[in-house]
């Protein structure tokens, strides 16, 4: 049911991409249904970026029809809020890597689900995750990469925390198309999330005991 969604997302189709989404909504499908057939339809984008089958145009183009279904989404979303913040988490993509749409969606998710979120951005070193924690103090530090090359750069990352001192405090989840568990070990982080919704049933595990 969701398949014309993500391929209208995939061929780069934008009227058909936002027709299909409006559709969806209409027929009753789950938001965050719909906001997962998103992410698998970026994950083949990413694929095919790292191919050099499509360029940093294709990226920004995604992002931006990413962007305008999670508008129509968000008013949709109805998850309680408590009066007070969950709990604070950073995120943000690590150095090499400009891809942010995966790092978005679950931004989308977390403050549906009231965290108090901040998004340092994409392309970002070690310094800017260790200065970002000193200063907002986190509970979950969550980095995002689309592309093979980020592995080492979530290593280095985890390997800079460390050496500021600020391992202890935080726990450190990694996410992206290519992660998977050996990549979890290889950087040290303390568990990887294979989709947006692990990610926030992981802050959620972690900050509040769930």
């Amino acid at each position: 049911m969701t398949e014309p969604l993500v391929q209208a997302l995939v061929d780069m189709k934008e009227a058909e991409a936002l027709e299909k989404a409006t559709q969806m909504l209409a027929e009753g499908i789950a938001p965050l249904k719909i906001l997962e057939s998103c992410s698998a339809a970026m994950e083949i984008v990413g694929q095919r970026f790292e191919k050099g089958v499509y360029f940093l145009p294709h990226l920004v183009m995604a992002g931006e029809m990413l962007k305008q279904i999670a508008a129509m989404i968000k008013p949709l979303v109805h998850e309680e809020k408590a009066e007070a913040k969950k709990g604070k988490v950073l995120i943000g993509t690590v150095e090499g890597d400009i891809h942010d749409i995966g790092k978005n969606i679950v931004l989308f998710l977390l403050e549906a689900n009231g965290f108090e979120v901040r998004d340092i951005g994409i392309n970002q070193k070690p310094a800017k995750f260790v200065d970002a924690i000193r200063e907002f103090q986190p509970e979950v530090v969550g980095m995002s990469g689309l592309l093979t090359l980020a592995f080492d750069s979530m290593k280095k990352t985890v390997e800079a925390i460390q050496a500021a001192g600020l391992r202890d405090s935080v726990r450190i989840v990694i996410g992206g198309g290519v992660v998977t568990e050996k990549i979890k070990d290889y950087s040290g982080a303390d568990a990887y999330a294979p989709d947006a919704m692990a990610g926030v049933r992981l802050c959620k595990k972690w900050i509040q005991g769930e």
